[in-house]
């Protein structure tokens, strides 16, 4: 009889035992800020604009670019303005309204500052931190002079200001812009 209830307490004891590392193991662990903070993300993909370079009354030039917004979800449903217009202008204010890129000496060129610049720009616009990350798919200088000499014999030689960046397009939905 001893032997039937002490096999009976080990049986318990073991069941237990088993039935709590199961449900600690199957708990979920807690989410990573940086996991959760990424899925709120979304892609809004630029459009290709050409923005005039104008020194001395006349245009000496074009820059050529096409660049794209990491924002987050919930704070740009709350933005009833169209974030590519919004982007579209902040390039040709950067662009065309300063002298942020030295077409004489493009080495001087910090992307990375010209993104952040951007990113800064769009989110005093619009007075929240909307703007996550900024990518550059194409920022390129195409002179007066090239043009004239392309003379219809194939694409003009562009000054490639910046190496594009490549948006993760399957792990991150692209915004429909609206018109």
């Amino acid at each position: 009889m001893l032997k039937l209830l002490l096999t009976g307490v080990w049986v318990c004891a073991v069941t237990l035992g088993a039935v709590y590392f199961s449900v600690q193991l199957a708990t979920a662990p807690a989410p990573d800020e940086a996991g959760t903070k990424k899925a709120n993300l979304q892609l809004v993909k630029g459009e290709s604009i050409t923005i005039p370079v104008i020194n001395d009354g006349g245009v000496n030039g074009y820059f050529l670019s096409r660049i794209s917004l990491r924002v987050d979800k919930t704070k740009m449903a709350k933005i009833e303005l169209p974030a590519t217009q919004l982007m579209t202008d902040e390039l040709f204010t950067l662009l065309a309204g300063s002298s942020m890129v030295n077409i004489a000496n493009i080495s001087t060129f910090d992307p990375e500052a010209f993104k952040q610049r951007i990113r800064e720009g769009l989110n005093k616009r619009l007075d929240d931190e909307v703007v996550e990350d900024v990518l550059i798919e194409q920022l390129d200088y195409l002179s007066k002079a090239d043009i004239r000499e392309q003379n219809g014999n194939g694409t003009p030689r562009s000054v490639k200001l910046v190496e594009g960046e490549k948006a993760e397009a399957g792990k991150e939905a692209a915004a429909a812009p609206s018109h």
